[in-house]
């Protein structure tokens, strides 16, 4: 046995599957060599002599996952709010991210990114960077150092950005792509990347072609956006006005999911019955951000839809869209939205429930990493221990009562402990 070896006490509650939670009040988590190997109501007396973690009281949760975060917007959270996507790219995005340029900035703005998020509840992320190498490596080590697990993509765009973040050429986004993958190589346990065109608008036909072929030749996973909002769609059909839609134009380039090409596409606001059976087919990941696509005005996404069609799903934070990092906030939000989308938008789709939300933010992201988001056994030791009796008195509430609180409730100042993989980071 070895340091991610142990048995935790305390009233845990996880997910079995999106309409299933499980809950132990006063049981033990085992945890073997960084992998759950059950909960029990009693220790099990093969591993009597483990450590005991006692948390007797407290909730403990799986760690959260976010399926989409943009790394060097933290800074200018909250701005622009009174605009839509285009134009708050333009306005506000650009220019930031153009920033990134600069490797002395990027060490100013990164650890306050990394430092939130190691701090809130999320332990997993699929991150994007920016178009520039140093500082994409930049943010992979200091995730690295900070015990989180994540995916980081260096942005891809070659056009209609401005000058001064743009891409010379189709040639040099690729050469960069391929720099960075090279010098990534070996040099991270917990940081990987991921292939990301920002999307289909940012990217010529040239680079989207080469970015499929070494996706093909790296079997790298890949990020971007999907019909997010009414402008964009309408623009991609301008420019590709060969595609059958926006997920055809990405799958033109085998850039959209399938056996060998896991992919997570952000939004899919406003996919339509074709795009959607694809999705379906290539199991594309949906990354479903309630928050950014109110503030930006972008709508509701069908994710009642998504759910009962068996399309994999979790929940991005979508910071700057978005302006909170934790997960739990993301799962509030979509139980909000899902609720006007019935009531305004389509009365068939039901909203999620708590349950529902609360396995989209953990086993339902988590999946894009492996076994990850829930005490099942094997799945990888990723644990929250809230003391939650700030707003749940635990006399007064089942745990799962208090999970849904906790859902609405909770701040980072509410968690204890954190382990990612069994390790704990504080």
């Amino acid at each position: 046995m070895n340091a991610t070896s142990f048995l935790l006490k305390g009233d845990l509650c996880y997910s079995v599957d999106p309409n299933t939670l499980r809950s132990v009040p006063n049981g033990y988590l085992l945890c073997v060599d960084g992998r759950c190997a059950g909960v029990f109501d009693t220790i099990p007396e093969s591993y009597a002599s483990l450590p005991l973690l006692d948390y007797t009281g407290h909730l403990i949760l799986p760690g959260l996952t976010d399926l989409h975060v943009h790394a060097p917007q933290y800074t200018y959270r909250g701005l622009g709010m009174d605009l839509e996507l285009l134009d708050w790219l333009n306005t506000y995005t650009f220019p930031e991210e153009a920033r990134f340029r600069d490797l002395s900035y990027a060490k100013q703005a990164y650890p306050r990114f990394v430092e939130d998020v190691r701090r809130g509840p999320n332990t997993r992320l699929c991150a994007f960077a920016t178009v520039h190498p140093d500082a994409t490596r930049l943010l992979m080590d200091l995730l690295e150092e900070s015990g989180l697990v994540a995916m980081v993509g260096k942005v891809n765009m070659d056009r209609n950005a401005s000058p001064d973040l743009q891409e010379e050429s189709a040639e040099a986004s690729l050469a960069a792509t391929v720099s960075w993958l090279e010098e990534s190589a070996g040099r991270y346990q917990r940081v990987s990347p991921i292939l990301t065109p920002r999307f289909i608008p940012s990217c010529s036909d040239p680079l989207m072609e080469a970015l499929g072929k070494l996706q093909r030749e790296r079997n790298l996973p890949v990020q971007s956006h999907l019909s997010e909002n009414r402008s964009e769609v309408e623009w991609v059909k301008e420019l590709c006005p060969s595609s059958h839609g926006y997920g055809d134009a990405y799958d033109s380039f085998g850039l959209f999911g399938g056996e060998n090409c896991p992919t997570i596409m952000a939004h899919c606001v406003l996919s339509d019955d074709d795009e959607i059976a694809l999705m379906r087919e290539r199991q594309v990941y949906v990354a479903h951000c309630p928050a950014s696509n109110t503030n930006l005005a972008s709508g509701i996404a069908p994710a009642r839809r998504y759910l009962e069609e068996g399309i994999p799903m979790g929940l991005g934070s979508d910071v700057a869209g978005g302006t909170h990092c934790s997960i739990f906030r993301a799962m509030a939000d979509a139980v909000q939205v899902s609720k006007l989308r019935w009531r305004l938008v389509d009365s068939t789709l039901a909203p999620l429930s708590a349950t529902e939300a609360f396995w989209l933010g953990t086993m339902g992201g988590g999946s894009f990493f492996g076994q990850v988001g829930s005490f099942l056994p094997g799945y990888e030791c990723d644990i929250l221990v809230l003391d939650d009796r700030r707003y749940n008195p635990p006399e007064a509430h089942s745990v799962q009562q208090r999970l849904e609180r906790t859902i609405y409730l909770s701040e980072d100042r509410d968690i204890v402990h954190k382990f990612v993989r069994g390790s704990q980071l504080f």
